[in-house]
């Protein structure tokens, strides 16, 4: 992928954006061709280190009890769920939609994954917000914190595209042309013929109307 055409995009899609009362992302979409979406090979999901970090903290929630509570209430963690909150946002879908929606990425203690899965799993999964599992007695929570604030994650499932951030609109047009180059590079690698399989690429803000990347 030339990146010279990446800046060229970013640069168009920053110009055409107009300024909102909030912070933007810059959002990257690549729709693919020639990929048999009944076939388990078509799929696939990576989490991708971007090289100047979303923009943005991501917003954690724990799903824990103990001491990993007491951990992530020390880390800054404000959305802390045990069993018992598990059981009650089941009877309140609309709660725990709303709440899933505040929350980008959940960690939770082993043994209550299962529980998770009974209880959240259909609100999490098709939103691609399982927990990722955390040992109970790990000492600092920050280092998987400062993690999530670089990672995103790039999922193919039932259609033929990826929709990712790659970066907010403080970040200057070198740094998410480096971000958006890191996350190309990590879906050029998953798909079986590479970067022929790619359809079209585009760049945009929230709000704002998109760039198309030339190949």
């Amino acid at each position: 992928m030339n990146k010279e055409n990446i800046a060229k995009a970013v640069k168009e899609a920053r110009e055409k954006t107009k300024e909102r009362k909030f912070k933007q992302t810059f959002d990257l979409a690549v729709a693919f061709k020639d990929m048999d979406m009944k076939n388990p090979a078509s799929k696939f999901k990576e989490d991708v280190v971007l090289p100047h970090g979303r923009g943005k903290d991501a917003r954690v929630g724990a799903i824990a009890e103990g001491q990993l509570a007491e951990t992530a209430k020390k880390a800054g963690i404000k959305t802390i769920l045990g069993k018992d909150d598990l059981g009650n946002l089941a009877k309140n879908r609309r709660k725990a939609k709303t709440l899933v929606k505040e929350i980008d990425v959940f960690i939770s203690q082993p043994d209550l994954m299962a529980e998770v899965g009974k209880t959240l799993g259909p609100i999490l999964g098709p939103r691609n917000k399982m927990p990722k599992p955390i040992p109970p007695n790990v000492p600092d929570l920050k280092p998987v914190l400062d993690r999530f604030s670089k990672v995103i994650t790039i999922r193919v499932k039932n259609d033929p595209i990826i929709h990712c951030m790659v970066g907010t609109e403080n970040l200057d047009d070198s740094q998410i042309t480096d971000n958006a180059e890191a996350a190309l590079k990590a879906i050029e690698n998953k798909l079986p013929k590479g970067a022929s399989q790619i359809r079209s690429i585009h760049i945009k803000t929230t709000m704002g109307p998109s760039a198309r990347v030339e190949p």
